[in-house]
Formats: structure tokens, sequence, C-alpha cells
């Protein structure tokens, strides 16, 4: 790889670290008054923001908090490319990109690394490299949410089953490797809600009715 290879490749990485620290949460709730750090569970992610804010901008959270995982992944190492920077658009650099996004998200440079848990980013991510796997993992937490009504429970179980469809569905160890790596990366971030799943303490989504500000802090 020629110097100028090495460059783009570190800037690329460096840039989907930042990118990924840009707390939409955080920026969407000032908007509205608020400091999500503050109230529901104290996250900064989607679920918060919906439980807090409202369900149109957890929505937008998620939405932002996805893309801000798929642009580094499926479009950096392209752009590279195109820009003649590199040969080819190569697999390691799409997940280097996508993993220092996550990275960013859940340790954010701008609030003393302190940040989300990473499933929506994660999920951004995963269109970009695996989106079967990510298909089945959505899949699953659709079942366990829609059961359950707990957003961590759906999420944690996706965790666990979307690695395994990736040592099903993609050949070769780097990919499946790297599911698993993601998984248990969101499943340690959601300890606190395991914890309160087993003591029976965790908040359920409940659509249709108002939203309520709690000020109770996770821990």
């Amino acid at each position: 790889m020629t110097t100028t290879a090495w460059i783009a490749t570190t800037g690329a990485i460096i840039t989907a670290y930042l990118l990924g620290s840009i707390p939409f949460g955080l920026l969407i709730g000032r908007l509205r008054g608020i400091d999500i750090r503050q109230v529901g569970s104290c996250h900064i992610g989607a679920t918060n923001v919906m439980r807090s804010v409202g369900k149109g901008w957890g929505i937008l959270t998620l939405l932002l908090d996805a893309l801000k995982g798929y642009i580094p992944a499926a479009l950096f190492p392209w752009l590279l490319h195109e820009l003649a920077l590199l040969a080819d658009a190569p697999a390691w650099l799409k997940i280097a990109c996508g993993c220092a996004a996550i990275l960013g998200h859940n340790f954010p440079l701008y609030l003393r690394f302190k940040g989300g848990k990473g499933v929506a980013t994660s999920a951004g991510v995963l269109l970009g490299i695996a989106p079967r796997a990510l298909l089945i993992g959505l899949g699953t937490f659709a079942i366990v949410f829609g059961i359950s009504r707990f957003v961590s429970l759906g999420s944690i179980t996706a965790a666990i089953v979307i690695p395994a469809a990736g040592f099903w569905l993609y050949e070769g160890k780097l990919v499946p490797a790297i599911l698993t790596v993601l998984g248990l990366l969101v499943i340690w971030r959601h300890k606190a809600n395991i914890r309160r799943l087993l003591n029976g303490t965790e908040n359920r989504i409940v659509f249709g009715e108002k939203s309520k500000v709690e000020s109770r802090k996770s821990k």
C-alpha cells in the first residue's frame, strides 16, 4: 500500500469515528429543550429520546444513528476508490470504518467518551457489510419486542442471533468474527438493562400512551 493510500485509509477511519461520535439524541433533545442525559434512562439513544421527547423524535434519532454507521461502512471505502486513492474498496476497510463509527457512538470524543449503546449504529454498519444477517436480526428483534415490549431484550436477542447467522451465511472467518465482537459489545453495553430485566424493573415501550419523563437514573 502506498503512502497516499495509508493516509487515505487512516483519514477515513478517523473520520468514521468522529461521525459516529455525533450525539444526535442529545442534539435533538436540546432542540426540544430537554437534556436527554438528565431524564429517563439518561442515555442518548433513540429509546430514551422516544420515551422522553416523543415517538417521532425517537424514530428520527434511530435513523440518524443508523446512517452514521452505514455511511462509513458502505460509502467511505467506495469514495476512496472513486477518487483513485485506493485500487479497490477492500472488505477490511468497510469493517474498520464501521467499527470506528460504533466506537464513536459508544465512546464519543465530544461527550468525554460517555455515549450510547450502539444498537442503531451497529445496524447501520451491518446494512453496509452484512445485510442478510441484519435482516435476520431485525426479524428477531421485531418478534421479541412485539411479544415483550422490551427494546433491550429485543436488542440483546438480536445481538446473539446475528453472529450465529453470520457463521451460516458468510464464508470465511472475518465477517462472522466481527459480527461476534459487535454482538458482545452490544450485550456488554446492555448490562444494566440485563440486571433490570432479571429484577423485573425494566421499562416497557407501550404505544398509544403518553410517554412519561422519568427522573430516575439507570445504575
